[in-house]
């Protein structure tokens, strides 16, 4: 069927939250293997940003980025792997990786806080509240999880070039410009989050970032 319409997806928050990520991520791997730590805690400090942002529009944001849409259960992922037609946004498979993937950003993200390195000199900024081996554990599980996180990526990325290549749908490029192309028959409503509340969120995953990070002595 030819393709005669541009149905609305993502956006503009759940694109700028994609690819910030993106970058972040990149950038906090880099910080941390060549010991620039200062910049790699401010990169994580970026990332609890988005993350709890994340969180908060998938609750208050537009429809195809809530929790409530991402989430469907086996007869809808049986549906679609029996050749189903995939809904608007994330199909029941990919809102079930979305999931996956804050989970483990919010482990590596938790460990992070708290991690101590083998001389105690680089700590995460909640590492006060922990003894010295959880400290230790704490910074285990973090080099694991984003071990882990990093196969998510894989597997992503390799989804992405899937539906690109053999399905011909151009994820990418929903994901840059909010919008894909569908039949107009099949255009589907997609209900919009209104300025203010987008507002409210950044404003409440700012205050949680920066009092996350701040110093206990202040």
């Amino acid at each position: 069927m030819i393709s005669d319409a541009r149905q609305f997806v993502w956006d503009l928050p759940i694109r700028l939250f994609h690819w910030l990520l993106v970058a972040l991520l990149g950038f906090s791997w880099w910080s941390a293997e060549t010991y620039h730590m200062d910049w790699h805690r401010w990169s994580g400090q970026a990332v609890l940003f988005l993350v709890v942002f994340r969180l908060i529009w998938g609750f208050v944001g537009s429809g195809s980025a809530r929790f409530a849409y991402l989430l469907k259960g086996p007869r809808a992922i049986r549906a679609y792997l029996a050749g189903g037609v995939a809904p608007v946004g994330h199909n029941p498979l990919g809102g079930w990786s979305v999931i996956a993937m804050l989970l483990l950003l919010m482990v590596q993200l938790g460990t992070g806080l708290f991690a101590v390195d083998i001389d105690g000199i680089e700590s995460g900024p909640l590492s006060h509240l922990v003894d010295f081996d959880q400290g230790r554990l704490a910074a285990a599980i973090h080099a694991t999880s984003f071990t882990i996180l990093q196969i998510l990526i894989g597997l992503h990325v390799a989804a992405v070039l899937f539906y690109l290549l053999a399905r011909r749908r151009n994820l990418i490029g929903a994901m840059l410009t909010g919008r894909t192309a569908v039949a107009s028959e099949a255009v589907v409503p997609v209900r919009r989050a209104r300025a203010v509340t987008f507002l409210i969120a950044v404003t409440l995953s700012g205050v949680i970032a920066w009092w996350v990070f701040a110093d206990p002595m202040l």
